[in-house]
């Protein structure tokens, strides 16, 4: 009876946490309320008597995979979110996905299988022994394809980071006269040294290294 209370318990808190993950504007919020999520699921997979599994939960996804999303989020600075009026697509795709979806959860929750048997809390695979035997047995090759398919995962995302740049485009340097004092300028920009053809040259460059490093901060 106590097991039943408390998975009652830890299941609404769950389920209150991804209504308030959808309901939250601001994204630090969302990503809390995932946190306790991740929190109950952990709790329910206890309950069940899946210990490994509820530890990873809890270790991987409320731990590690959470302060990724946290980090993230504050380095972005992400702010609160602009919502704007749903379209009649949305609308008239949306609610009647959501009663289905509803209808549906309802009736697995409520229908009973006469063939089906009960099972006992901890029958299920749970513990690391049996897991560990499943993965690096049964189920071995399977687990190494998903290893090496998250390993090209990371590999595009690398890839796709990287800025991929052409060459420095070189302003084309107009040469004309220069009067007296655009001269003295331009020779005062060059350094002192040199014709004022040259000190034109040298400040059309730096003209245009600073218009390019403009566009590249933008």
């Amino acid at each position: 009876m106590l097991h039943l209370v408390l998975f009652l318990v830890f299941g609404g808190i769950c389920v209150a946490g991804a209504i308030n993950l959808v309901a939250q504007r601001h994204p630090i919020n969302s990503a809390l309320s995932l946190i306790v999520v991740m929190g109950s699921l952990g709790v329910l997979y206890l309950l069940l008597g899946a210990e490994f599994v509820a530890a990873i939960q809890v270790i991987v996804y409320a731990g590690a995979i959470m302060v990724l999303f946290v980090f993230v989020i504050m380095l972005l600075n992400a702010g609160v979110e602009e919502r704007g009026r749903g379209t009649t697509v949305s609308l008239g795709l949306g609610i009647p996905g959501v009663a289905v979806l509803a209808g549906i959860l309802i009736y697995s929750l409520t229908a009973r299988n006469p063939a089906a048997k009960p099972v006992a809390i901890g029958a299920l695979y749970g513990p690391p022994a049996e897991i560990g035997r499943l993965l690096f047995r049964e189920f071995l090759l399977p687990f190494e394809v998903t290893s090496v398919l998250i390993l090209i995962a990371i590999m595009g995302a690398v890839l796709l980071a990287r800025y991929h740049g052409g060459p420095t485009p070189s302003a084309p340097v107009v040469h004309r006269h220069a009067t007296d004092a655009e001269a003295a300028e331009l020779l005062g920009i060059a350094g002192g040294h040199g014709s004022p053809d040259r000190a034109r040259e040298v400040a059309a460059r730096e003209l245009a290294g600073r218009v390019l490093a403009e566009k590249e901060t933008r």
